[in-house]
């Protein structure tokens, strides 16, 4: 027989960096979740990826045991390390942050295709190069 959940949450953690310091602590902490357990586990799951944001999502069962789903990194992070930018525009419509490649935008979608609700590449490709657009990137060829 299946477990019982309790709760499904969804983090952004840094690679290899988890600590029980919020914002673990106190999401995990108040579905009775062994903390240190979780980042134990986080973090040695994701030394290859240092350095990277890593979206998880936990599924907390009732007998406080746990599950996790690593998913690939946020696509304006990879826009930013792709386009050699700090951060986005403040102001997309008028002012632009940098330029970036069909092709890089490409690449992004190829990694990013199972996290996003697309169906197919050009879909994908699309709504990558949305929020390039959003991030004030001008997709060049």
């Amino acid at each position: 027989m299946a477990k019982e959940i309790k709760a499904n949450v969804k983090l952004q953690l840094q690679a290899g960096a988890a600590t029980p310091a919020p914002p673990v602590g106190s999401s995990l902490g108040q579905h009775g979740v062994n903390i240190m357990d979780f980042c134990k586990k986080f973090n040695a799951a994701t030394t290859s990826r240092k350095g990277e944001t890593v979206p998880v999502l936990i599924t907390i069962y009732k007998d406080k045991t746990f599950d996790f789903i690593l998913k690939t990194s946020p696509v304006s992070e990879l826009l930013k390390k792709r386009a050699n930018v700090s951060k986005g525009s403040s102001n997309p419509g008028k002012d632009q942050a940098g330029t970036i490649k069909w092709s890089s935008i490409e690449e992004i979608a190829k990694i990013k295709i199972v996290d996003l609700n697309a169906s197919d590449l050009e879909a994908a490709k699309k709504i990558v190069a949305g929020s390039a657009s959003s991030m004030g990137l001008t997709v060049i060829d």
